[in-house]
């Protein structure tokens, strides 16, 4: 287990569970809760209005997630489909206690101590969240820890 004192003094524990998860304990009282932005709507409204385009002039759905945002001279560059991007409402990409800490997916848990954790999920708990993380497939140990045993391993 380790600990957390944020500038408020508020502490957070974090533990790593059975199944290689981290129970993420404390105070969330004053705490702000990001979700990821679902592209479907925009994204399908985008393809049907350039039905008639050249199809190398269409974006990637990973270009459209880039492009979609940017802001320029006081303005979207695609005002229409910015307005059609959804939040995921059942998933969470950040947690953001006031004054920290703050954890988002894809991010290492190294600075908390466990070293090749990576977050892939949060789950909310009583007490706090469980950080899924980051498992290799074959034997569930998390980032480059394997058991001896495990297939994925290179000889």
């Amino acid at each position: 287990m380790t600990t957390y004192k944020n500038r408020y003094g508020d502490v957070f524990t974090f533990t790593e569970d059975d199944n290689n998860d981290i129970l993420w304990e404390g105070d969330f009282k004053y705490c702000r809760i990001g979700m990821p932005n679902d592209y479907t709507r925009a994204y399908q409204a985008y393809l049907d209005d350039r039905q008639e385009v050249d199809e190398d002039s269409i974006l990637s759905l990973e270009e459209f997630k880039r492009d979609v945002h940017v802001y320029q001279d006081g303005q979207y560059l695609h005002p229409d489909y910015i307005k059609m991007v959804d939040s995921l409402t059942n998933e969470i990409s950040i947690v953001d206690p006031s004054s920290g800490p703050y954890i988002s997916r894809g991010m290492s848990m190294d600075s908390f101590g466990f070293k090749d954790y990576v977050v892939k999920d949060f789950k909310h708990i009583d007490t706090g969240y469980k950080i899924i993380t980051e498992k290799c497939s074959y034997c569930n140990k998390p980032g480059a820890i394997h058991k001896m045993s495990c297939s994925s391993q290179k000889m």
